[in-house]
């Protein structure tokens, strides 16, 4: 009950995280058609190339055994002399269209996705063993998915092979009468028509039940909600936890902000928004920005530097533009070069009176 409520709640798409474990797990969209097509490809292209001269040798050769039959041997050595001889001509003829079958069907298996070395598949799974699973998994939709695949495709296929075969009648009657000369190449023929139809009717059921194996995957790697939180919390960290970095973060350079306020030359405000600490001692390219804020941390600043006699400057089109630009420990940037240089100046000449 809990399973299918689980099913019911998986509405989001997966993310990209969740579709790779899924391929790392081996869990991948793969369709059976497209292997079985493959290999009907590999069989028909190996009558077309290989079937006359494999069916000519063996010929030959069983051909020459005959003949000569009353000359083997009867000895046990001679025996598996003749043994060996033909199934070295059965490898002959058979390994080839073996072999075009075998790469067709790896093929067919490298086209859906890329190879996986996983041993995932092969772990036991205690939950198979409950027969409840065992009879969702027999009467479930997917089953009864696959029994309509197979029943209509097992309809079209008759229906095809069918009807190449009753335009053949003519042709099959006449066959009974040939001698075996001339029944081979007919017969090699008429496969190779009966395989041709059926692989272009294989074409289209593959292609559909791919589509259909993706969408059905797809659809199994939805996540809840509640599963993106935590893979969000998972990659990304806890929201929580990071907010609270960055609010301790915040306190240690507000601190080391306050501490570094009393060496400043001068604090250039907004009345009540804005506050930039600049130091300028004579030998440095540029004025250093030692703190800012605003608001409350402006305000603070402003009282650290009343507590500590740095002189105050009221600017706030200055104060607005240093704060935007600048950062803490920083130069000032070369704009504001003039506008600061006068501010700077008429400190220094204010504290050469009051000296």
């Amino acid at each position: 009950m809990s399973e299918e409520a689980d099913k019911e709640d998986q509405t989001e798409d997966p993310t990209q995280r969740k579709l790779d474990e899924a391929t790392e797990k081996g869990d991948v969209p793969k369709s059976q058609e497209i292997g079985t097509f493959f290999v009907l490809s590999g069989m028909t292209l190996a009558l077309v190339v290989c079937a006359g001269w494999s069916a000519r040798d063996a010929m030959l050769s069983l051909r020459s055994f005959l003949m000569n039959a009353h000359q083997v041997p009867s000895d046990g050595a001679a025996f598996m002399q003749v043994t060996q001889r033909g199934v070295l001509t059965g490898f002959m003829a058979l390994g080839l269209p073996f072999a075009f079958i075998l790469c067709a069907g790896l093929a067919g298996a490298m086209l859906q996705h890329k190879p996986l070395w996983t041993v995932e598949p092969l772990m036991p799974k205690f939950s198979r063993l409950s027969p409840m699973a065992g009879l969702k998994r027999m009467f479930g939709k997917e089953a009864w998915v696959n029994f309509a695949k197979g029943l209509a495709k097992t309809l079209l296929i008759g229906t095809v092979v069918w009807v190449i075969l009753w335009g053949e009648h003519d042709r099959l009657e006449a066959m009974v009468q040939m001698n075996v000369a001339a029944l081979m190449p007919a017969t090699l023929v008429l496969a190779i028509k009966l395989m041709g139809a059926v692989l272009a009717l294989f074409a289209f059921i593959a292609v559909g039940d791919f589509a259909w194996q993706r969408f059905s995957w797809y659809q199994r790697q939805k996540m809840t909600k509640q599963q993106i939180k935590e893979e969000f919390k998972n990659s990304e960290g806890n929201p929580e936890i990071k907010a609270k970095l960055r609010q301790i973060r915040a306190q240690r350079v507000r601190k080391r902000m306050m501490a570094a306020v009393p060496k400043a030359t001068v604090v250039i405000t907004n009345p009540t928004h804005f506050a930039v600490a600049l130091q300028y001692e004579p030998g440095m390219p540029a004025p250093l920005c030692l703190a800012k804020g605003v608001d409350a941390i402006a305000l603070k600043i402003r009282e650290v530097a009343g507590e500590h006699r740095v002189p105050i400057i009221e600017n706030p089109p200055l104060a607005r533009a240093l704060y935007a630009t600048v950062d803490i420990d920083e130069e000032i940037p070369v704009e504001h070069y003039q506008a600061v240089a006068e501010v700077i100046g008429y400190v220094l000449r204010l504290k050469g009176r009051r000296a």
